[in-house]
């Protein structure tokens, strides 16, 4: 059984393509996140154009960290041109071959033997469910992967290829901002298969995007804010939180005290009400 922590720290900004930290700095991101009790780091193959995972795992080298005292989880199939790649263009690749070097690619630039789980990144029209499935169940024979999951799947998508080998999450885009989810299925069948969702981009566009919805949301936080002796980014983290299908957070900053405080929205639990209010901001309109 899939075992993870609450809110899984995200490790995409932590190099090139956000802080840039130095080996240091990525270890007491670790320590402040195991001193929250957040056990569960999410990398991707081409976080930082290739370099985050070398750069996680050589930091992790150093520490005293028992491997099983954390969940690395990791994903593929997205061919990004850069200076570290030979691909020309920007494309999905989900054949056999590419699964096996993307999960071994990974182990030695984690610096571990087994990842805890593997994401296929984005769907490909391309695809082939049978042959992933087989891929799959080699790596998991070989001990290199002990889970699998989808991320920006369809429920039709993951349905098809879950009829091939158990899945046991998908990773779906989920904010206050972003609540399609709620309504497409992916949730339903989720909780339907007894399988935690995961969730990416979590604040939204609240702190970035100066517009009407977030001047709605604005309103309400404030209040909220109030009510709970709580801060606007715990508050729409207590949102997605409050969900039944048992969402998953992944809070992707490169800031201790970040974690820190998004740490806290676990204790928050939003009156049923709080939690209508919210969504109809959101939406600019009582639901129907």
């Amino acid at each position: 059984m899939m075992n993870l922590s609450p809110l899984i720290i995200g490790t995409m900004r932590w190099g090139i393509w956000g802080a840039n930290h130095s080996g240091k700095e990525v270890q007491k991101l670790l320590e402040i996140s195991l001193e929250e009790g957040l056990s569960s780091f999410d990398h991707a193959d081409i976080y930082g154009d290739y370099t985050t995972e070398k750069l996680f795992g050589e930091a992790f080298r150093e520490m005293t960290i028992n491997r099983d005292d954390i969940q690395l989880i990791s994903k593929c199939g997205i061919e990004m041109p850069c200076k570290n790649s030979n691909y020309s263009l920007k494309s999905y690749n989900y054949s056999q071959q590419h699964i096996l070097d993307s999960v071994n690619n990974s182990l030695k630039n984690l610096g571990t033997d087994y990842l805890d789980l593997f994401l296929l990144h984005r769907p490909s029209p391309l695809m082939n469910p049978e042959q992933i499935a087989e891929t799959f169940h080699q790596l998991q024979v070989e001990g290199k992967v002990l889970h699998f999951g989808v991320s920006n799947f369809s429920a039709s998508q993951f349905e098809l290829l879950n009829g091939f080998f158990p899945l046991v999450t998908n990773q779906l885009e989920i904010s206050l901002n972003h609540v399609d989810a709620f309504y497409d299925g992916t949730l339903d069948q989720l909780m339907q298969k007894k399988a935690k969702p995961m969730a990416y981009s979590v604040l939204g566009n609240y702190f970035s995007q100066n517009s009407s919805e977030n001047n709605r949301i604005k309103l309400v936080l404030t209040e909220l804010c109030k009510k709970y002796n709580a801060e606007e980014n715990q508050i729409l983290l207590a949102f997605i939180l409050k969900h039944p299908a048992q969402i998953l957070p992944v809070i992707g900053t490169s800031r201790a005290e970040l974690i820190k405080t998004l740490r806290k929205s676990l204790s928050l639990e939003l009156d049923r009400t709080d939690w209508f209010r919210l969504l109809e901001a959101k939406t600019g309109k009582e639901v129907d």
